[in-house]
């Protein structure tokens, strides 16, 4: 059974998309990945002793917000400067 739904996009997503002639198929595969990436963190905490909870879940989300624009900046800086050879805010060495 299928059912229709309507998102809302990024432009570079849609766009990508827009390219592709199956986008249900991109879409479906890409949320099934994250369904099995939730369940296989969510069993891994389990099997570690903790108890999760949907309460637990909840709260965690809250106190945990995604990154600003800024940070995800900053973060994208810092691995480059690493991946660079260098730590960040380091001049390389030679």
């Amino acid at each position: 059974m299928t059912r229709r739904i309507t998102v809302s996009l990024p432009d570079d997503v849609a766009t990508y998309l827009a390219q592709h002639p199956n986008s249900s198929a991109i879409v479906t595969e890409a949320v099934r990945s994250h369904m099995q990436r939730s369940a296989a963190t969510r069993a891994m905490l389990e099997a570690a002793g903790f108890t999760i909870t949907d309460e637990g879940v909840a709260r965690w989300r809250d106190k945990l917000r995604r990154p600003t624009e800024a940070q995800r900046a900053e973060s994208r800086r810092r691995l480059d400067a690493i991946e660079a050879g260098r730590w960040p805010d380091q001049e390389p060495t030679a």
